[in-house]
């Protein structure tokens, strides 16, 4: 029974000092740092659809759309 005893009061001064240990660390990322990097990256993907949107609309669909047109109204 001492034996347990002596291991298991061990075994908690162990976690104990583990704890502190975790406590006590300053270096790593918080949930603020996470919180706006996903922001930022949510924001430059929308502008980035949103140009690609304004691209396509109004330079190559309407380019495209004239050419197949063009090409099915051949009369030769």
């Amino acid at each position: 029974m001492k034996k347990w005893l002596k291991a298991a009061k061990e075994k908690s001064m162990v976690t104990a000092a583990l704890a502190k240990q975790t406590l006590r660390n300053r270096r790593g990322e918080g949930y603020v740092d996470t919180g706006i990097k996903i922001l930022i990256a949510v924001v430059i993907g929308a502008l980035l659809l949103a140009g690609l949107y304004l691209l396509f609309n109004g330079t190559i669909l309407p380019t495209l759309t004239q050419r197949i047109k063009d090409m099915f109204n051949y009369k030769g």
